[in-house]
C-alpha cells in the first residue's frame, strides 16, 4: 500500500471535550473505500467525524487527511484540504429560502471563480445523478426525506472530493427510501471516484454498502475490519451489534454464565 492510496488516517487520537470520549483511535481508509463508523448511541462515532471534518480538534494524537497533518496545518493548510472533502450532515441543512439548485451550487459559488453557466450545468448534472432531476427551481421544504437527504448528497458533492464524510445518511428513512441513498453513495464511488466515511447504526445499509467497519464502543475501538469478519466477532458487545440480541436474552445468558 502507498502512502498516497492512504486518504484519512487517525494516530493515536483521542475525541471529546472536556474529557475523552474515545481515546487511542487508531483508523486507516484508503483511496476508494467505504469505510462505516459503527456504534451504540454516546459512543463518540459522530464526535470523531466532527473531528476528521476539522470542526472539532483532537484531544490527542493526528489526524492525517490527504496526506497532511490536518490540525497541524496553517489556518490558510487546513481550509484548502477541507476543501478537497465535502460532508453531508444528519440533518440535511439546506437553506430554505433557496432553490434545490442554489443549494447545490452554493460551494461552487463560495470556493470557486467557475463561470455560472458551467455551473448551472454542472448543478443539472449531480441533480441527475442523484434522482433529482426537475427539481432544481423547487424549494425544499417542497422535497420528501429522501429527496432532501439527496439533495444534501448533492451539494457535498458537488466540488467532487476526495473523500465524503456523511453522518447517518438513512437515519427516519423507511427501507424503500434507505436504499436509495445508499445506491447514490455506490454511484457516487463508481462515477466520481470518491471514497466515503459513513456514520451509520443502520444494518442493512451497511451491508449494501461497506467495505470495511470500524465498531466504537467503551471509549475506544472494539472492533476494525469487514462486515462479516465483524459478525464474527467473539467481543460480546460487537455480537450483539450485528445480531441484535434483545436485552431480555442478554440477561438469561449472563444468569446462565
Amino acid at each position: 500500500m502507498r502512502d498516497h492510496d492512504v486518504l484519512v488516517e487517525c494516530r493515536g487520537v483521542s475525541v471529546g471535550y472536556s474529557e475523552p470520549i474515545l481515546e487511542n483511535v487508531d483508523i486507516t481508509i484508503e483511496r476508494g473505500e467505504i469505510v462505516a463508523l459503527l456504534g451504540g448511541s454516546g459512543c463518540g462515532k459522530s464526535t470523531l467525524l466532527r473531528s476528521l471534518t476539522g470542526l472539532l480538534p483532537p484531544l490527542e494524537g493526528e489526524i492525517v487527511l490527504l496526506g497532511k497533518s490536518l490540525y497541524d496545518s496553517s489556518t490558510d493548510g487546513r481550509a484548502k484540504l477541507l476543501c478537497r472533502t465535502g460532508t453531508a450532515f444528519q440533518q440535511d441543512a439546506l437553506f430554505g429560502a433557496m432553490t434545490v439548485a442554489e443549494n447545490v451550487a452554493l460551494p461552487l459559488h463560495e470556493l470557486t471563480r467557475t463561470p455560472g453557466r458551467i455551473i448551472d450545468e454542472m448543478v443539472r448534472m449531480r441533480l441527475a445523478l442523484v434522482g433529482l432531476s426537475g427539481y432544481e427551481d423547487v424549494p425544499p421544504t417542497s422535497l420528501s426525506g429522501g429527496q432532501r437527504k439527496r439533495a444534501a448528497l448533492a451539494r457535498a458533492s458537488i466540488l467532487d472530493p476526495d473523500v465524503l464524510f456523511c453522518d447517518e445518511p438513512s437515519a427516519g428513512l423507511d427501507p424503500v427510501v434507505a436504499a436509495t441513498i445508499d445506491e447514490t453513495l455506490k454511484s457516487f464511488r463508481k462515477v466520481l471516484g470518491i471514497t466515503i466515511v459513513i456514520v451509520t447504526h443502520e444494518l442493512e445499509s451497511l451491508r449494501a454498502i461497506a467495505d470495511r467497519a470500524v465498531m466504537l464502543g467503551r471509549g475506544s475501538v472494539l472492533a476494525k475490519g469487514t462486515i462479516d469478519e465483524l459478525e464474527q466477532s467473539r467481543d460480546e458487545d460487537v455480537f450483539n451489534f450485528f445480531h441484535r440480541v434483545p436485552e431480555v436474552a442478554l440477561q438469561d445468558q449472563r444468569s446462565q454464565s
